[in-house]
């Protein structure tokens, strides 16, 4: 029986990991980081450029298909997992130094960064900030700051 419920638990964790909001988005879709990658030791300020295809890129506020605006999600636990996981994925990402929002459609930014690693990951949110129905999400990177 535990390990029924063990597999039932893993199930529903892994289908909830999938979940988000309730905007559509092109399951095609992918956001990256360009020219920054997992390992890699850079110096402060950094400029972070996020790349996207398969979608468009509106600024927050615009209910059109297929688009969305970009989040940066710095040294904290991927989309979905940690404290607030749940949270975010349905009701939207707050914004705070862990959380920082483009919603006027920007696609980088320039950081300063303490020296240290950090990690960095992208998602895009829909017109009011939530994640997609199927979560676009980038891969968590780690860069070390010198």
């Amino acid at each position: 029986m535990k390990a029924v419920l063990a597999i039932a638990a893993t199930c529903l964790s892994a289908t909830f990991a999938l979940a988000g909001g309730e905007t559509p988005s092109n399951p095609e879709a992918q956001v990256y980081f360009v020219k920054l990658s997992d390992g890699d030791v850079v110096q402060s300020p950094i400029t972070v450029v996020f790349g996207l295809s398969g979608m468009g890129v509106a600024p927050a506020g615009t209910e059109k298909e297929n688009t969305g605006h970009h989040h940066l999600l710095i040294d904290r636990p991927p989309l979905g997992q940690g404290e607030d996981g749940a949270d975010e994925l349905s009701y939207g990402l707050p914004a705070d130094d862990n959380h920082i929002h483009f919603g006027g459609g920007q696609t980088e930014v320039t950081l300063d960064m303490a020296a240290g690693e950090h990690t960095l990951q992208l998602v895009l949110g829909d017109a009011g900030h939530v994640p997609h129905s199927t979560p676009i999400v980038s891969d968590v990177i780690t860069i070390t700051v010198e």
